[in-house]
């Protein structure tokens, strides 16, 4: 009974810290994005590519690509510690003004980041669940003209 008690303990220690190193270096936990990511559309396909630009910044821009091969740039983003805070900030192409939009982190847990930014317009939410070294879920969602909306992008490592 003792043993299974103190497995018990060790067990939850283990997850406690791990909770804490993720809250303390989410930019290192947030990394798996580093590279290229793609998802094909009915109209083509959507490319994420990340780079880390510094041990306080990850860097990315999302692409369009249609079926004759054009490529149409249609964000740009990062990843930034601002403070203690850890932030998502993207620039839509003709999208608010040209001006950045920010999403603070909320929540780090199982491997799904959830940035939220309750003020905007659409999309309230940006999340990104690490599904493993292929594999990548991004999700949009809020609410919209009323109604909540919620848009996936399901990503394949290039």
């Amino acid at each position: 009974m003792k043993r299974i008690y103190f497995s018990f303990v060790i067990l939850v220690l283990i997850g406690f810290c791990s909770k804490v190193q993720a809250q303390k270096e989410p930019l290192k936990t947030f990394a798996f994005v580093l590279g290229n990511w793609e998802m094909q559309t009915s109209k083509g396909k959507i490319v994420e590519q990340w780079v880390q630009s510094s041990d306080q910044l990850l860097s990315g821009k999302s692409y369009r690509i249609n079926a004759k091969g054009d490529s149409l740039l249609s964000e740009t983003l990062q990843v930034r510690k601002i403070g203690k805070e850890i932030f998502y900030c993207s620039t839509v192409v003709n999208q608010n003004e040209g001006k950045e939009v920010c999403f603070k982190l909320v929540s780090t847990k199982d491997k799904i980041y959830i940035f939220e930014n309750k003020e905007h317009d659409f999309p309230q939410k940006i999340v990104y669940q690490n599904q493993g070294k292929k594999e990548m879920l991004a999700w949009i969602e809020g609410e919209l003209n009323g109604k909540n909306r919620k848009s996936e992008f399901r990503y394949k490592r290039q």
